[in-house]
């Protein structure tokens, strides 16, 4: 069956999307261009505009997009946790040795730059750190881990960064984190740690 004008233009959108994301990570944000674009996601240049009003633009949506996918993977990793202690441990080591691959931390690392010039960035930048922040102080709060979950998770957050940046620096860096982690939450130490899934 042939696709609807519908179907194929939101075919081109999600490959141009795809097309910036890469193209920010390969080249940096700044260098890309609408015939970047066009040729990586094999469209004619027109087609950038006309489904996006400029490249910043596109490339504002594409990086938002990948940030929600990468704090999607935390807030699953929250919700899938089984209740009670045993949920708690695993979803504490999980944090511990959550590491997001080098693409996304260079896209992230690149958002985060352009963020300082571009308000709706800024904005957008805010809105989903907002979103992790409040499920992570909820998660917090709901297992009695700490008398301050807002500020919690918040230096959870900036810690899970430093993490992922670090990481990025040198991929061989091993060093466990579980037990601060821990303290930071507000677990004890563990003595017997539970097998990860």
């Amino acid at each position: 069956m042939t696709p609807t004008a519908a179907e194929r233009g939101q075919e081109t959108r999600a490959r141009l999307i795809a097309a910036a994301g890469h193209l920010i990570v390969e080249e940096g944000w700044g260098a890309v261009t609408t015939r970047k674009l066009a040729a990586r996601a094999g469209v004619r240049p027109g087609l950038v505009h006309y489904h996006f009003g400029t490249v910043t633009d596109l490339l504002i949506e594409a990086s938002l997009e990948a940030l929600e996918r990468e704090v999607g993977i935390v807030m699953g990793l929250l919700a899938q946790a089984p209740p009670g202690p045993l949920g708690v441990e695993l979803a504490v080591t999980g944090m511990a040795q959550y590491s997001a691959d080098p693409a996304s931390t260079i896209l992230t690392s690149e958002m985060m730059l352009a963020a300082t010039r571009n308000e709706r960035l800024r904005t957008g930048l805010a809105a989903v750190q907002g979103k992790w922040l409040q499920a992570v102080a909820q998660w917090l709060n709901e297992h009695g881990l700490t008398v301050e979950p807002d500020a919690t998770a918040l230096v959870l957050g900036a810690l899970l960064d430093g993490l992922v940046l670090h990481r990025l620096v040198d991929p061989e860096l091993a060093v466990p984190v579980d037990g601060p982690l821990r303290r930071l939450v507000g677990l004890p130490e563990a003595t017997n740690r539970p097998a990860t899934p």
